[in-house]
């Protein structure tokens, strides 16, 4: 049976105070988000997924977007330096959490900046956003990790979202969705579907045909459900309001050791 795992890292006190860039400021309701991030691990575990609760960052506002900190192909993990330099202190307990799993650590250096929500596998295939978050050392950097087990990275411009992954995922065919206002190059990908709501293009993979995404996007849920697929709905609206989507919430680990 396929070991399932995701790093989570529940949310702080803080949370409200957590950046914002491409959007207006919203109120966060604190007791709120911690709900929703119940539910949302909740979901993964009704699903197969073991959670693994990274060490809370106290003073670290977006610490539960854990996406960002790392990176994960086969079992080597990137841990990464974000171009926002108030979030570098959150990777310290993902790099705990990953070391205690077995995983072959390494870093992002100076001058190399990465997000991992700027990271979307497909296959053998890294797409890496290079945007204000991760720049061209870092998309270099992420080469350097990965191409020698095989992968193919693919460096992809970012300017109208926050990450790529703000902008695109994909489905369990490889198919990449997205949400075209917010993309900025949507011929790279060579199998595309449009979706019609910006957090439409945000699903996680469950396994099989199920697919988590956020209650704001009951169009986009028509649509793939049509296509076949089960979508699993979960409400994020309080980490919406901080750029945040289901895949930046966890770090899904299939297979470390394929």
């Amino acid at each position: 049976m396929p070991s399932k795992k995701a790093l989570v890292r529940r949310p702080v006190p803080r949370l409200a105070e957590g950046l914002v860039t491409h959007i207006e400021r919203d109120r966060v309701d604190v007791t709120r988000a911690m709900g929703q991030w119940e539910a949302y691990t909740g979901a993964l575990r009704a699903h197969g997924w073991e959670t693994i609760e990274v060490d809370p960052a106290d003073d670290c506002p977006d610490s539960v977007f854990v996406e960002d900190t790392v990176v994960m192909y086969r079992n080597v993990a990137l841990i990464a330096r974000s171009g926002a330099e108030s979030r570098r202190a959150e990777t310290v307990g993902v790099e705990e959490a990953v070391a205690s799993l077995g995983c072959s650590v390494n870093w992002v250096w100076e001058p190399g900046t990465l997000d991992g929500g700027d990271v979307l596998k497909v296959g053998d295939t890294v797409y890496v956003g290079r945007g204000g978050r991760t720049n061209a050392a870092g998309v270099q950097q992420v080469r350097a990790a990965f191409e020698p087990l095989g992968a193919r990275v693919v460096a992809v411009p970012v300017a109208k979202v926050l990450h790529l992954k703000s902008a695109v995922t994909a489905l369990p065919d490889g198919t990449v969705i997205g949400h075209i206002p917010h993309m900025d190059a949507p011929s790279l990908f060579a199998r595309f579907l449009p979706v019609p709501e910006p957090s439409g293009a945000h699903v996680v993979l469950l396994g099989g045909d199920k697919l988590l995404m956020a209650t704001s996007a009951p169009k986009t849920a028509e649509l793939f459900a049509d296509l076949g697929y089960e979508p699993v709905l979960v409400d994020i609206g309080e980490f919406e309001k901080l750029e945040g989507c289901v895949t930046c919430l966890s770090v899904r680990l299939r297979d470390l050791y394929a």
